[in-house]
């Protein structure tokens, strides 16, 4: 059972990583808006 919870939750703490990084690339590679 704790293997499981374990496994759960690196998975989460991956798919987050990989969501603040796209984000950070989206940031990054966006012309800025100098309205």
């Amino acid at each position: 059972m704790a293997a499981v919870v374990g496994a759960a939750a690196l998975v989460v703490k991956k798919v987050k990583a990989s969501s603040d990084e796209r984000a950070l690339w989206h940031e990054a590679t966006t012309a800025p808006d100098l309205r």
